[in-house]
C-alpha cells in the first residue's frame, strides 16, 4: 500500500512537472507564435518552388533561401508603395474633390427606394433631408466625431507597426525553416509516428498538402483575378486603380469576389459619360468574376485529393473564426479531421457497405 502510494504521489507530481513545462514554454514562445505559424505556413506552401530555385542556383541553398526572402519582402513593401504611388499621383484630384466636397449637393430619392418593403419608406426620408440639408450640414454634424476618428488613425497605425515586426519576424523564422526544412520536416514526422503510428505520420502529410492546396488553389486564383482586374481597371481609366487592386486582391482572398469592386466602377464610367469603356469593363468584370469556378477546383485538385467543399468550407469558416491565418489552418484541420474519421470507419469491416 505504501509504494502504490509512493508511485501514484510521483505519477502525478511528473504530471504536474510535465504541464508546467508546457505551460511555461508557451507563455514563453508565446510572442513568436503567430510569426511561427505564418512562417511555417508559407514554407509548406512554396518548398516546392524553393526547391526548383536551388536547383536552378546550382544546389546551393542559401542563393535560393535569399531569392524567396526578397520576394517575401517584396510582397510587402510593393502593394505599400504602389498604393503611396497611387495617392501621390492623384494628389490633385483627391484635393481638388476634397475642396468641392461642401459644395456637393445630392439629388432627391428615386421613386422605386420608397416603394421597398419595410425600410424603403425611413431610407427615402432620411435620403431627402439629406439632400436637403446638403453636404456642408452633414460635415458640421461629423464633426465632433473627428476626435474618435483620429484616436482610431493613430491606434491603427499602432497596429500597423506591430504588424510590420511580426512581418519581419515571420520572414526569419521563414529563412530558418527554409534553411532546415528536411530537419524540421523530419522531426514532425518523427512526432506523428510517435503519437499515432503510421497515421499520425500520413496525417502530418496531409496536413502540409492541404495547406499547399489553399496556397495553389486560393492564393493563386486571387493573386491572377485581382491583376486582370487591376489591368482591365487601368486600361478603362478608373481612378485609384492601384489601390482598387489591392482591393480586389483581398476580396478574392476572403472568397467574395471582384465583382464587388469591378461591377461599381463599370457603372461608374458609364454614368459618367465613358459608355464604351463601361461596358467593355462590365464585360471583363463577368469574365474575370468566373474564373475561380475553373481556375480554383483544379489548382486544389493538384495540391490535395480532397473533396472541394471541404477546402472552401474550411477557407471561409477557419477566416471567419482566426482571421487571415484561419484561411490555412481551416482546411487543415477539416482535412485532418475528415481523414481521421474517414479512416476510423473504415477500419470497422461491418460499418463498410
Amino acid at each position: 500500500m505504501t509504494n502504490e502510494s509512493r508511485d501514484i504521489t510521483r505519477i502525478v507530481l511528473m504530471v504536474l512537472f510535465i504541464v508546467g513545462l508546457i505551460v511555461t514554454s508557451m507563455r514563453i514562445v508565446q510572442a513568436f507564435a503567430l510569426a511561427t505559424i505564418w512562417a511555417a505556413t508559407i514554407v509548406a506552401a512554396t518548398w516546392p518552388l524553393m526547391i526548383k530555385l536551388e536547383g536552378w542556383f546550382g544546389k546551393r541553398r542559401w542563393a535560393a533561401v535569399a531569392a524567396m526572402l526578397v520576394v517575401m519582402l517584396l510582397a510587402f513593401v510593393l502593394p505599400v508603395g504602389l498604393a503611396v504611388e497611387s495617392i501621390v499621383s492623384n494628389r490633385e484630384t483627391i484635393s481638388t474633390w476634397i475642396a468641392d466636397l461642401p459644395n456637393k449637393t445630392l439629388p432627391s430619392s428615386p421613386g422605386w427606394l420608397r416603394d421597398l418593403p419595410v425600410v424603403g419608406a425611413k431610407v427615402a426620408t432620411a435620403w431627402d433631408e439629406l439632400a436637403v440639408a446638403g453636404t456642408k450640414a452633414l460635415l458640421t454634424n461629423l464633426s465632433p466625431y473627428t476626435k474618435d476618428a483620429f484616436s482610431w488613425l493613430i491606434g491603427s497605425l499602432g497596429s500597423f507597426g506591430v504588424a510590420f515586426v511580426q512581418f519581419l519576424l515571420t520572414i526569419a523564422i521563414a529563412g530558418i525553416l527554409y534553411s532546415k526544412g528536411e530537419i524540421a520536416a523530419k522531426g514532425l514526422r518523427m512526432f506523428g509516428r510517435r503519437l499515432g503510428g503510421e497515421r499520425g505520420d500520413k496525417v502530418l502529410v496531409l496536413a502540409g498538402q492541404s495547406v499547399r492546396a489553399v496556397a495553389l488553389g486560393v492564393v493563386v486564383t486571387a493573386l491572377l483575378q485581382s491583376i486582370l482586374g487591376g489591368i482591365g481597371l487601368a486600361i478603362a481609366g478608373v481612378p485609384f486603380a492601384t489601390m482598387l487592386t489591392g482591393a480586389i486582391f483581398l476580396l478574392c482572398i476572403a472568397q467574395l469576389g471582384p465583382v464587388i469592386i469591378m461591377l461599381p466602377a463599370s457603372i461608374w464610367l458609364y454614368y459618367t459619360g465613358s459608355h464604351g469603356w463601361g461596358i467593355a469593363l462590365f464585360v471583363w468584370t463577368v469574365f474575370v468574376g468566373m474564373i475561380d469556378n475553373v481556375l480554383k477546383p483544379a489548382l486544389i485538385k493538384r495540391g490535395a485529393d480532397l473533396p472541394i467543399l471541404l477546402i472552401f468550407a474550411g477557407v471561409l469558416g477557419g477566416m471567419l473564426a482566426f482571421g487571415v491565418i484561419g484561411l490555412f489552418v481551416g482546411p487543415v484541420i477539416l482535412a485532418v479531421t475528415y481523414t481521421l474519421l474517414r479512416e476510423w470507419v473504415a477500419s470497422d469491416p461491418a460499418a463498410r457497405v
